[in-house]
């Protein structure tokens, strides 16, 4: 079986969904790990980063930095495992449309992390 051969659509968008997720969670984890290695390790670094905003919100470099690539890998992982429960709990009549909103969720979220790290690496630079 090839890795576009599946018995049904859902089975052939939930294995293409899953490698890229997986992909996309690899690319978070390696720029939040370059990031930590450069950045400066404090209590607040929104302050940093927006020094004239970055007094309301308190965040530390360690949540700012790895706490959007752990969301991906427990979707990630519960994506894995949580097949057939996905499956059986598909509202939509359509498997594409739930795996390209599925999509832009993660999208959204895997830009974000990866901003985050970049803007954290600007400050150790």
């Amino acid at each position: 079986m090839t890795f576009d051969d599946a018995r049904d659509d859902f089975s052939r968008l939930h294995r293409i969904f899953t490698f890229h997720l997986g992909v996309a969670v690899g690319l978070a984890w390696m720029t939040a790990l370059y990031s930590a290695c450069y950045a400066p390790w404090v209590r607040n670094i929104r302050a940093l980063i927006e020094p004239g905003a970055g007094l309301d919100r308190v965040e530390s470099t360690w949540s700012f930095l790895f706490i959007l690539p752990a969301v991906l890998t427990i979707a990630w992982v519960s994506l894995y495992f949580g097949r057939e429960i996905l499956r059986r709990s598909q509202t939509l009549s359509n498997a594409a449309i739930e795996f390209a909103a599925a999509a832009l969720v993660a999208f959204g979220i895997f830009y974000l992390s990866i901003d985050r790290a970049v803007a954290a690496l600007y400050v150790g630079l």
